[in-house]
């Protein structure tokens, strides 16, 4: 379901006492959409467009649910979830990001995200993301990705941002260029 299909839910009897919800994003048009969508599942929504406009929401009124951008024009995300753990440790706060890996979600969970959603995530999956229960996470996989996969992807991913530079992809995973070379060259693992 896209966000701009924000059909009215029933509210939740899972949101609890207290609905209010910050939403932190510095693009208009999907923060719109969104509060809009959260608005119309019962929620108590606040925007900000901003990390200080959203480390301000939270010193006068810390939300008891939160979805806020990885990425945005003043900071990183990652202090605005970060101070609504440290004001309110009950509170379930997402991270939404563009820029997805495991890095940076085992760090926005270590820093108090109850769970990390990639770009673009509907309305149906961050309302699902926020009144899910740690049991509601997937299984463990039938058939996990292999350690020389993973490596590979990660190899791969490198490369990509650094322009597909051999030379700068080696500097940067501590690697010779011609090892680097050889992996390129061959098929992904299994």
């Amino acid at each position: 379901m896209s966000l701009l299909q924000d059909t009215p839910a029933a509210v939740s009897p899972s949101i609890g006492e207290d609905p209010s919800l910050l939403i932190v994003d510095d693009d208009k048009p999907f923060l719109t959409r969104l509060a809009r969508a959260m608005d119309s599942r019962g929620f108590k929504v606040e925007t900000a467009e901003s990390v200080s406009e959203g480390l301000e929401t939270i010193s006068n009124r810390p939300p008891a649910y939160a979805v806020i951008d990885m990425r945005l024009g003043d900071g990183n995300g990652l202090d605005v979830i970060s101070e609504l753990k440290a004001r309110r440790p009950d509170a379930r706060g997402i991270i939404l990001t563009g820029y997805g890996n495991i890095v940076t979600a085992v760090t926005a969970v270590k820093l108090g995200a109850f769970d990390y959603l990639a770009k673009p995530a509907d309305a149906d999956e961050i309302y699902s993301a926020l009144m899910a229960t740690r049991h509601d996470k997937a299984e463990l996989p039938e058939n996990p990705m292999s350690a020389d996969r993973v490596r590979w992807e990660h190899i791969q991913r490198i490369y990509e941002l650094c322009g597909r530079n051999v030379s700068e992809t080696a500097r940067r995973l501590n690697m010779h260029r011609r090892t680097l070379q050889r992996i390129l060259a061959k098929r992904a693992p299994r």
